[in-house]
């Protein structure tokens, strides 16, 4: 265990984690990921406000998927990646990375109290009002005025809510035997990226649930997270996301309930006898890297933006948001430095914040992730280097120990997700 934005996570477990990462790819894993935050972003103008601050476009998600996304600051800087799930009309929930919680939480909040009009100049600050205090901002006086609608609420659902992921070729098989949907029918998975609500827990249970209130009437079911239901299952949100490059949920439970639901999907595996067992950071990491995902604070941070960062597959330019003007100039001026990923050439385990040289030994650029990747049997990891050599086949040096490592770029991704098939 190890303390990890305030958290205490294990790195791996008895098997170890290249062990770890080999199950997740021949079958199924179980992460921990309840230090992930949870937000849900609702009331008139919620979608109006994430298509302003989010890098992709989310007017036209249908409810009941999810999206990847970056949310900028005004100068493009990434304060951090998140996926966002369309619960309703004017209902989100957001998934951000731990280390950013708080600081995405307050980010959200700011621009939730000013509303959700882009300023006159697109992509840059709201201006201040005279004297200090809140932005110049007619977009709340609008938001409250029309037929009695409230601002957009911003709510942490962190300490409220669970979060597992289940991940492998074989963890939808195991899901089905102790899920059922709504109705108390067997559970159907979605779509890639798609979402539904499920009862979770009571394996091979085929009638569905009788449920009454106190006094024998007929319960309807709302779809909204502060729901209290009397079905003595779990029920729990799932998404079909995850980050590890196989197919597999993101399950999020009560919070009490969150050993239960991991329990019960261990214990299905077993009385099926499939494979299945828990994995932890390391394994996640590596399983994240050979597909090609970032994880901030690696790849992604304020000082990077999506150029460098090779994500701009993942930014609507042709709608407004918070930090596309800085974008697109950096897009057109080109960066000065691009994400690479490397492999190594000579043995040698190349680490985070090592140096990379070329071969006269200067320096180039900076080891952002280093590893060994078990799909390859080597050792590999990315870099943010100089764009001349940046190119697929060219040769860079890791810098290890003051004696230059050769090391091969190559294509992303390394690889290739198990759903895109």
């Amino acid at each position: 265990m190890v303390p990890f934005a305030g958290w205490e996570m294990p790195i791996q477990y008895p098997t170890g984690p290249i062990e770890e990462h080999r199950l997740v790819r021949r079958s199924a894993g179980l992460f921990d990921t309840c230090h992930m935050g949870r937000i849900r972003i609702y009331g008139p103008g919620a979608t109006q406000l994430l298509d302003t601050l989010l890098t992709a476009r989310l007017s036209d998600l249908k409810v009941g998927y999810s999206r990847y996304s970056l949310l900028l600051r005004e100068d493009g800087g990434v304060l951090d990646d998140l996926f966002a799930y369309r619960l309703g009309e004017e209902e989100w929930f957001i998934v951000v990375n731990a280390s950013n919680m708080e600081k995405d939480l307050a980010w959200f909040q700011q621009w939730a109290r000013r509303g959700s009009a882009i300023p006159a100049k697109e992509g840059s600050a709201m201006p201040a009002a005279a004297g200090g205090g809140e932005p110049v901002n007619e977009w709340n006086t609008l938001l409250t005025s029309q037929g009695g609608a409230t601002p957009v609420k911003v709510e942490d659902l962190s300490s409220r809510f669970g979060m597992i992921a289940f991940q492998g070729p074989r963890a939808l098989e195991i899901l089905t035997r102790i899920t059922l949907d709504e109705g108390g029918k067997r559970w159907t998975p979605p779509e890639r990226f798609g979402w539904s609500w499920v009862w979770m827990g009571k394996e091979l249970l085929s009638e569905p649930p009788h449920v009454t209130d106190q006094r024998g009437a007929s319960v309807t079911r709302a779809n909204h997270l502060t729901h209290a239901d009397p079905y003595p299952g779990v029920r729990c949100l799932v998404g079909r996301t995850g980050y590890t490059g196989e197919d597999g949920v993101e399950i999020f439970p009560p919070w009490d309930r969150t050993p239960f639901v991991w329990e019960a999907i261990l214990s299905a595996a077993q009385n099926l006898g499939i494979e299945a067992g828990p994995a932890g950071l390391a394994a996640r990491d590596s399983l994240r890297f050979e597909p090609g995902f970032a994880l901030y604070g690696h790849e992604l941070s304020e000082e990077i933006t999506p150029v460098e960062a090779s994500l701009l597959w993942a930014c609507d330019l042709e709608k407004p948001f918070v930090g596309r003007d800085a974008v697109i100039k950096r897009k057109e001026e080109g960066p000065k430095e691009k994400l690479a990923t490397f492999v190594m050439e000579d043995r040698s385990v190349p680490r985070a914040g090592y140096p990379v040289a070329d071969e006269t030994g200067k320096t180039v650029g900076r080891v952002v992730t280093g590893l060994y990747a078990p799909s390859l049997d080597a050792f590999a990891g990315n870099a943010f280097i100089v764009p001349d050599l940046a190119g697929s086949g060219k040769t860079i040096y890791i810098v290890i120990r003051g004696a230059l490592k050769r090391a091969r770029v190559v294509k992303r991704p390394l690889y290739k997700p198990a759903y895109r098939s």
